[in-house]
């Protein structure tokens, strides 16, 4: 009789801490996350469509946010070497865009576009046919430790930064 009332409190507890555990505590609301390229991995696919062609991805090169109110903003590297050199200069990575974003000055409306940093400190957003969207200046920065080839992290004035190695946008919601 003894273990039947402790399998039960164990039962019991379990499934409190179940139904409970998913939710914020009273008060407290969810936040942004940050996403590295393991979870980014899990939702985009393996090669993307862009400019009438199927082109691989490079998964293990994207980053991404997802919202508290579940939306995302992914990116991810693209192997662009069966582009022409002139789509090839401004397209680097795909980027999905679940609801509006702010980003390098602009508004940008939920979608999936093609996205690159070029030569001049630039920043190009693109839509999937290769017709530019908007232009708009990145940063340049020295002082981060170990750049990667696409990444993002927090921005110490609010919001995101989208990095291609040490060049980088802003964004927000």
């Amino acid at each position: 009789m003894h273990w039947q009332a402790i399998r039960k409190l164990a039962c019991t507890s379990a499934l409190a801490a179940a139904v409970i555990l998913p939710f914020p505590a009273p008060g407290q609301q969810p936040a942004d996350k940050i996403l590295a390229a393991v979870d980014v991995q899990k939702l985009l696919p393996a090669s993307v469509w862009y400019a009438g062609q199927s082109a691989p991805t490079e998964l293990r090169n994207s980053g991404g946010v997802q919202f508290a109110d579940g939306h995302y903003v992914l990116a991810t590297l693209v192997e662009t070497s069966g582009y022409s050199t002139a789509v090839a200069a401004k397209y680097q990575a795909y980027f999905v865009v679940e609801a509006p974003i702010h980003i390098a000055g602009q508004d940008l409306p939920a979608g999936v576009y093609g996205i690159g940093f070029v030569a001049g400190n630039q920043f190009v957003v693109t839509d999937i046919g290769a017709h530019d969207v908007f232009t708009a200046s990145s940063t340049h920065d020295d002082a981060i430790p170990r750049p990667r080839p696409l990444e993002v992290l927090p921005d110490p004035a609010g919001g995101f930064r989208l990095y291609a190695g040490r060049n980088y946008v802003t964004f927000t919601r």
